[in-house]
């Protein structure tokens, strides 16, 4: 049997996360993003300059959950909400987040890797994130 994993490419998360720089600069926000492959690896990631690094860490988290839960950290936080069990089981879970600002990214219906944006109010991550994956043609969700 061959399997293949598909992966997004190296040079795609780089150029979102360009055009994610771009549209936090036009709304005068500053932000760290992240771009990992479908299992959470980091395939590239920037942070503004006079973003903590702390604030990086919360993108590559946010990116890691929605890669491995694959579903937005906003959903996975409703999720985790909807119970006393999982909220208590999350806090055993080390790089699991739920603050929004982490999306996976679907093309054509399969998993390629995860987004996640850091630094402003969840709804502008969200939002930035949201934009720079429909301007690329992904989406996030199946």
């Amino acid at each position: 049997m061959i399997v293949t994993l598909t992966s997004i490419s190296t040079k795609a998360a780089r150029d979102m996360i360009a055009s994610a720089i771009e549209e936090a600069e036009a709304l005068k926000l500053f932000i760290a993003v992240v771009v990992t492959d479908p299992h959470g690896h980091v395939l590239a990631s920037v942070r503004m300059d006079g973003v903590s690094p702390t604030v990086l860490s919360f993108a590559e988290d946010k990116a890691y959950t929605s890669s491995n839960m694959k579903r937005s950290t906003e959903a996975f936080a409703e999720r985790m909400a909807s119970s006393e069990s999982l909220k208590m089981g999350l806090s055993t879970r080390p790089r699991l987040l739920v603050w929004g600002g982490g999306l996976p990214i679907f093309y054509e219906g399969k998993l390629v890797g995860g987004l996640g944006i850091s630094g402003a109010k969840d709804h502008e991550d969200i939002a930035i994130g949201k934009k720079i994956l429909a301007h690329y043609g992904f989406t996030w969700e199946i």
